[in-house]
């Protein structure tokens, strides 16, 4: 899984891209962008909560600490770390 202590910064805007139903949960930077694999279903916001976990555990932060601001239903999210 990719390091990305680097955006660890209050008040930062994170996107990412998520796929889910993926075969294994993975993280992974492609052309700038942070592309998370999930194997949860994209219903009842699984997927979003799973990406999230993967997210903050590459920040080394909390989940908690990971807003969704966009992209509620949409494979392009965009968290805020507070």
């Amino acid at each position: 899984m990719a390091e990305l202590a680097h955006l660890a910064h209050p008040g930062a805007e994170i996107a990412v891209r998520v796929t889910p139903r993926a075969s294994r949960n993975a993280l992974r930077m492609d052309d700038g962008m942070i592309r998370i694999q999930v194997t949860s279903v994209p219903e009842d916001g699984k997927a979003t909560e799973a990406a999230q976990v993967l997210l903050a555990k590459a920040l080394g932060v909390a989940k908690t600490r990971l807003t969704l601001l966009r992209g509620t239903k949409a494979r392009d999210k965009v968290f805020r770390l507070d």
